[in-house]
């Protein structure tokens, strides 16, 4: 009911303080609906690491609670976090945990996105990280992508093309014209392409992987040493994670043995 209403109520003015209460909340909601239409009240800004978090957060606290001039500081470190997080390097072409879907940016600087279904999720949250106000909905989006029953195709801003495959047939031609092959299915060896195949994915969940001068560089949902209460990893020798295997029990020789003959027998 609010101070106004308990100091009203024994005069019997409760139902004018609850009124007041209303008026006040309806203005308060009108306030921040104005503001909120206002040209540039929101603002898109694309996803960056733990660091830059952390270290403007740091900025924050600095520049909250110390009294000196040392306070500046923080606003040193927020500049400092600001500038990183925005330079932070975007992935060039993104692959969903189903094999399905992928993503390619091209020469324009955005995504161009293809999906095989009706699943969109990917799809959202891959224009949200990036900052893209578009919806997934849009035709732009698909602008640029290629598909036909064997697969889609799509280029990045170096004519480099990403294949996703949905038949085996469909790799014998992508292996030798893509850089990259997603497929849902497994993808038959040997393949000239970077292959994220189910086998991959399996393993990974989605991956973000980003152009370099040697290649790409790959970024998992679940990399190497991923370990989670709900999610334990399990090293192998060679220090990925793979499932764990039944230990399968030696083979008894059932050869006989050959007959011991003594010289002169």
């Amino acid at each position: 009911m609010g101070v106004l209403g308990v100091i009203l109520m024994p005069f019997g003015f409760d139902g004018i303080a609850w009124h007041a209460m209303g008026l006040g909340i309806d203005w308060m909601t009108a306030v921040a609906l104005w503001v909120v239409s206002l040209p540039g009240a929101v603002g898109r800004m694309a996803a960056f690491g733990m660091e830059p978090l952390l270290l403007g957060s740091a900025g924050l606290v600095v520049l909250c609670l110390l009294k000196s001039p040392l306070r500046l500081t923080g606003v040193a470190l927020l500049a400092i976090a600001s500038l990183w997080a925005a330079r932070t390097p975007q992935p060039d072409v993104l692959i969903a945990a189903d094999g399905l879907s992928f993503a390619v940016r091209g020469a324009d600087g955005r995504l161009a996105i293809a999906r095989i279904g009706s699943d969109t999720f990917a799809a959202r949250q891959w224009l949200a990280a990036d900052g893209d106000a578009r919806a997934h909905t849009d035709e732009s989006v698909s602008a640029g992508i290629q598909c036909d029953r064997a697969g889609c195709v799509g280029r990045l801003a170096d004519g480099g093309i990403i294949a996703l495959a949905r038949s085996i047939e469909a790799f014998e031609e992508d292996c030798h014209r893509a850089v990259v092959v997603a497929s849902a299915r497994e993808a038959p060896e040997p393949c000239a392409a970077l292959v994220i195949d189910r086998n991959v994915l399996r393993r990974t969940g989605a991956v973000a992987l980003r152009r370099t001068v040697d290649g790409f560089t790959m970024s998992a949902v679940r990399p190497q040493g991923y370990d989670r209460p709900w999610a334990q990893a399990r090293p192998s020798a060679s220090g990925t994670t793979v499932a764990p295997t039944a230990k399968k029990k030696p083979s008894r020789d059932a050869t006989p043995a050959p007959e011991v003959l003594e010289p002169g027998d």
